[in-house]
């Protein structure tokens, strides 16, 4: 049972995955093609930046779906606590390869934290909705 189950998430998480990549990267060309930018500035090491947090991002999804965690708000904060260093680290860690810009880190803290939010509240009131039928 455990393996059909792991076996769903997998792959819920690996079309969510294609999916979210897909869509902002598409976003982010047509927003550089707006502005007159033929080419992206931040090259192919923004990427994999990019494809790292919506990794990171999925597992969140992923995690707030199956924790065994009754309470709505404990399960956010504690996939909150552990995806939001691994954004923060992932981000951090690409300053090795390339120069961050000064606000990189604030940036995508603010970023992160404030979709993780909007969804969360989105996911509470789904529930409630839910329960009321």
């Amino acid at each position: 049972m455990m393996k059909k189950e792991w076996h769903t998430w997998v792959k819920e998480g690996a079309v969510l995955y294609c999916a979210i990549y897909t869509v902002t990267t598409i976003a982010n060309s047509v927003l550089y093609l707006i502005q007159g930018i033929r080419n992206d500035p931040n090259g192919n090491w923004h990427e994999l930046t990019r494809a790292a947090i919506v990794l990171i991002g999925v597992l969140a999804y992923e995690l707030a779906a199956h924790l065994p965690i009754k309470n709505i708000l404990v399960r956010a904060a504690a996939v909150y606590a552990l995806t939001m260093p691994l954004v923060f680290g992932t981000v951090w860690m690409s300053g090795f390869i390339e120069p961050l810009s000064p606000g990189a880190l604030m940036d995508i803290t603010v970023n992160y934290s404030g979709l993780f939010v909007i969804v969360s509240v989105i996911a509470v009131v789904a529930e409630k909705m839910q329960q009321k039928h």
